[in-house]
């Protein structure tokens, strides 16, 4: 049976009252953009079961799991806080219309459906607004290596005669989905993938481990080329995760934001190296050892221009909260989004706490204030909320953040870490932890 849940309310709402310095230690979870492709990944195995080792408890977890059930695989969480997977006896190929539109990482069900079973139905992605999530290059992949793929009322649709084939592929852009899906199904090819213009990203570096020790063979993974040797199968293993970036460079932003004192535990500077530059271009102080980074604010802080790029640039995940501390910093700082079109959706939200940012096509120029004050906000995409969460940490008053479905998908436990850090912060449902948390089956 499965476990009684209870969804997280979606009409509550967090209260900031700012003003406060920022200082302590705070721990990053697991990444959550690692571990939604390794969920998924885990369907390649024909046997065994996967443990997915310091998985967050987020809403998007929860939904991923949902695909696997629907697929015939089974999830559960154990009480370590580990996710095991267990797919080797798929039975579906179709992912459900009303899980794929919860999130985009649906999308990732398709290479390791086709790679297993020879052909997938899966809906075009969902998730947050943030732009057009374009699969052609998902589709170059999958027919690079043999499959037949078409677009049909909305859904992506594809099969293959046999096994798949390896070949050679070069993506027309960086791509971290596309590189994603296509070195999954190229796992159990037959014969030698050769991705071209990959994306580096750290959560493509721990898939390929996580696969490798499943018995694949990848190679290259952190490079923009990254060479698969098809293998005839795949067994389920125990993989830790790595720590999720985008929650460590959100502490980190929250410490200067508040002008702070931060000690983000087990952020690796590697994966947050342009965040890094970019703040000690700001004059943030930053220092960095084996077990985390330091982040500590001790003089006034300087504009700075920047623009979002595929890894190793800077994350187009902070931008949100990077354009958040701008508003606080004296001068003009400019901020150019290469990645999504819809990415400013949070500048109306923060002009009604007082700051002063202009938006031209993909470009945003913001005039530093000398004070942010309390608004009610609402947030419209998982990264838009953090945004609002550190505006209403700086800001004069008590802020209200509403759309807090949104900041579930990405941060666990924000209130709790907050709170140890010093913040006034509190949320109307009492809790930032959706109850239904990957139940048993």
């Amino acid at each position: 049976m499965r476990a009684d849940h209870t969804e997280v309310l979606l009409l509550s709402n967090m209260k900031i009252r700012g003003g406060r310095r920022l200082t302590g230690t705070v721990r990053v979870d697991g990444a959550k953009n690692a571990v939604s492709p390794i969920m998924l990944a885990a369907m390649l195995a024909e046997s065994g079961e996967s443990t997915i080792e310091d998985a967050p408890y987020l809403t998007d977890m929860d939904h991923l799991a949902d695909v696997v059930r629907a697929l015939g695989g089974t999830v559960e969480r154990r009480s370590n806080g580990a996710l095991v997977v267990d797919a080797s006896h798929l039975t579906g190929t179709t992912v459900p219309y009303e899980l794929a539109r919860k999130l985009r990482a649906s999308i990732w069900a398709a290479g390791p459906l086709l790679a297993r079973t020879g052909q997938f139905h899966v809906p075009l992605p969902g998730g947050c607004n943030i732009g057009e999530r374009p699969v052609d290059q998902h589709i170059k992949g999958f027919e690079a290596l043999g499959a037949t793929v078409s677009i049909e009322h909305g859904y992506v649709e594809g099969h293959v005669e046999g096994r798949l084939r390896g070949a050679r592929v070069y993506f027309d852009l960086v791509s971290v989905g596309a590189t994603i899906n296509t070195m999954m199904a190229a796992t159990l090819a037959e014969g030698v993938t050769v991705i071209e213009n990959a994306a580096k990203e750290p959560e493509v570096v721990d898939l390929a481990s996580y696969l490798n020790k499943m018995g694949a063979c990848v190679r290259g993974a952190g490079t923009d080329i990254i060479r698969i040797e098809g293998v005839e199968r795949l067994e389920g293993v125990t993989h830790t995760v790595i720590p999720d970036r985008i929650e460590a460079g959100t502490y980190m932003i929250a410490a200067a934001i508040t002008r702070g004192d931060v000690y983000v535990e087990r952020a690796i500077y590697n994966h947050l190296s342009s965040l890094c530059a970019k703040l000690r271009e700001a004059g943030v102080t930053v220092e960095d050892d084996i077990t985390g980074i330091r982040v500590s604010v001790d003089r006034e802080l300087r504009a700075i221009d920047l623009k979002t790029l595929p890894h190793p640039g800077f994350p187009t995940d902070l931008q949100a909260q990077m354009l958040a501390l701008l508003t606080t910093v004296p001068g003009t700082s400019i901020i150019t989004e290469t990645l999504f079109e819809n990415r400013y959706m949070h500048v109306s939200e923060l002009r009604r706490m007082g700051a002063d940012v202009k938006i031209e096509g993909r470009t945003a120029i913001v005039e530093g204030v000398r004070e942010l004050t309390s608004a009610q906000v609402n947030a419209t995409d998982l990264r838009a909320a953090a945004a609002l969460v550190l505006s209403g940490l700086a800001a004069e008053g008590e802020t209200t953040v509403s759309g807090l479905e949104h900041l579930d998908r990405g941060y666990s436990r924000l209130t709790e870490k907050l709170r140890a850090l010093g913040a006034h912060i509190t949320r109307s449902d009492d809790t930032e932890i959706p109850l239904r948390l990957v139940g048993a089956n």
